[in-house]
């Protein structure tokens, strides 16, 4: 999975935010996070969906049983940046709960239906992170 992202981020970075192959034309940012036992940063390709004041991303692990790390990372160091398009821009991290989370994983599930798919493959409540401006 290394090589593969680190594949995307290097061709995210040189177009301007764009990629081809699975993300062509789909939004998409990096996400930088702080490991949250390590301590070293790390960045995150990652399709997201514009919400107001923010954005959301979602922890999928495409289906996967557990949490993917960078959700582990977000929760112990909430202060966080993500790349969008050219500019980078800094943010706080925080879980959407009830109805939020309920209308942004519903609203992403309609848009891109693999997401519904990776819903039907775990029994995880699959994490919606709404990212907002650093105050």
């Amino acid at each position: 999975m290394s090589d593969w992202n680190d594949k995307v981020i290097a061709e995210f970075r040189a177009n301007g935010g764009q990629v081809g192959g699975h993300f062509a034309g789909e939004p998409l940012l990096l996400l930088h996070t702080v490991g949250a036992k390590s301590g070293q940063p790390r960045v995150h390709p990652m399709m997201y969906q514009k919400v107001d004041g923010g954005y959301a991303v979602f922890a999928s692990k495409a289906g996967a049983p557990t949490n993917p790390d960078w959700y582990h990372n977000l929760i112990a160091n909430p202060q966080t940046r993500a790349e969008i398009g050219t500019d980078t821009v800094e943010l706080v991290a925080r879980v959407a709960t009830g109805d939020e989370r309920e209308r942004i994983w519903s609203a992403q599930k309609a848009a891109y239906p693999f997401f519904a798919e990776y819903e039907r493959k775990t029994t995880r409540q699959i994490p919606v992170v709404v990212l907002e401006p650093a105050p």
